[in-house]
């Protein structure tokens, strides 16, 4: 069953570049209200559990260094269908695949540093949202 809730991170490549304004408008845009919000730097051992479900997988240890080398901005977004919605606004993982008006067309550089992240199921969302955000930060 589908909620109304998804978790979404602006990576340190975006947030480096300048686009953390330009990312959340198109979020706001797009019809998603955002409910929580910080800009924070995972430390290593944060990025490491947050992503520990690719801990198999040859790219591990690229993604821990990359998402533990700068600030993020973590946000926890509503809109109805909010995880299927997200994941159509932020496009393919690869920004030469994905299609254009998607935040990852405009302002990812690479398959790796592809700007912004986005859960990919209802309870990867919640899982992540508690991951980064108290429930007291959460309204």
């Amino acid at each position: 069953m589908a909620t109304n809730r998804t978790f979404t991170m602006i990576k340190p490549d975006a947030v480096a570049n300048g686009h953390i304004g330009n990312i959340l408008a198109m979020i706001t845009n797009g019809g998603f209200k955002i409910v929580s919000l910080k800009l924070t730097q995972l430390t290593v051992a944060d990025a490491q559990a947050f992503y520990a479900v690719h801990a198999e997988r040859p790219f591990y240890g690229e993604l821990v260094e990359f998402m533990s080398r700068g600030p993020i901005v973590a946000a926890i977004l509503e809109k109805e269908n909010a995880v299927e919605d997200f994941r159509t606004l932020i496009g393919a993982t690869n920004p030469a695949e994905a299609a254009e008006g998607t935040i990852r067309k405009a302002y990812a550089t690479s398959i790796g540093e592809n700007a912004v992240h986005g859960s990919d199921s209802d309870e990867n969302a919640a899982i992540e949202g508690a991951f980064h955000f108290a429930g007291r930060e959460q309204f």
